[in-house]
């Protein structure tokens, strides 16, 4: 008797939207690196344990050989978050890439970088013990990012582990975003409602994009790759109605 033959497919194969957080390798430290990371999961185990990060070297003078990559990757995992490929630079890099049998990755949705000038970058807080500075509105606001579509609406909670993404658009959130929650946009961001999880403008790189934000509670705001990380509000901002915006690389929020 033949064998049945079964046609149904084996799996579905689908492109999305994924959060991948960018890791700029400044120098070659893997110990250094290991321990500055460390040190960001566990002020913000939320966030960053296990995050998918990618290593980027293209700010190195040299690149490094096949053991020492090798080395930061594994200082990347001891730390508690899970690298996922190198960023896509030269042929060398490409070649490198096919060797540690790591996919090139050429674009994230935010490649993070703390305006302060951080020597790592992936989206993180600074060390627990310094409390999130507060910027100052810049003396003259840059006007408001104009997206190719209209804005995309979203009624209701978007709730934890939740994601929202206008693509080539702003974004509208006529309700509340909670803990562990996040909304994109490649366009401004208006959120009528209380905003306790994350949010990302700009998110292809728009430094003229915003964020209005009717109840600012945030864990994390971030307008083209410039972020600020909250685990704690300033008395000030906290529960008001804020708006966020760059001045240069500087993300600055203030009262509307």
């Amino acid at each position: 008797m033949n064998a049945r033959m079964d046609t149904q497919d084996a799996c579905d194969l689908r492109f999305g939207q994924v959060g991948i957080a960018n890791v700029r390798i400044r120098r070659v430290d893997a110990a250094a690196l290991c321990e500055e990371l460390e040190r960001r999961v566990r002020a913000a185990p939320q966030l960053f344990s296990r995050a998918a990060v990618v290593l980027d070297l293209s700010h190195l003078l040299d690149l490094p050989d096949d053991g020492t990559v090798d080395a930061l990757l594994e200082a990347v995992r001891s730390a508690g978050m899970l690298p996922v490929g190198l960023a896509y630079g030269t042929s060398d890099v490409e070649a490198l890439s096919r060797r540690m049998g790591l996919p090139l990755i050429a674009k994230f949705r935010a490649a993070y970088e703390p305006a302060d000038g951080g020597s790592i970058a992936p989206p993180a807080p600074a060390p627990a013990s310094e409390p999130p500075r507060r910027a100052e509105p810049a003396r003259t606001e840059p006007a408001a990012s104009a997206p190719t579509l209209g804005a995309q609406h979203f009624d209701g909670t978007v709730r934890s582990g939740q994601q929202v993404y206008a693509r080539d658009r702003d974004l509208v959130v006529t309700g509340a975003i909670a803990n562990g929650a996040e909304v994109i946009a490649d366009g401004s961001i208006h959120i009528y409602g209380n905003l306790r999880g994350r949010a990302m403008a700009g998110a292809q790189g728009d430094e003229k994009a915003r964020i209005y934000i009717s109840d600012f509670r945030a864990e994390l705001v971030a307008i083209a790759g410039h972020y600020r990380v909250f685990e704690q509000i300033p008395k000030d901002l906290e529960g008001q109605s804020v708006q966020c915006w760059l001045d240069g690389e500087k993300l600055l929020i203030a009262k509307l």
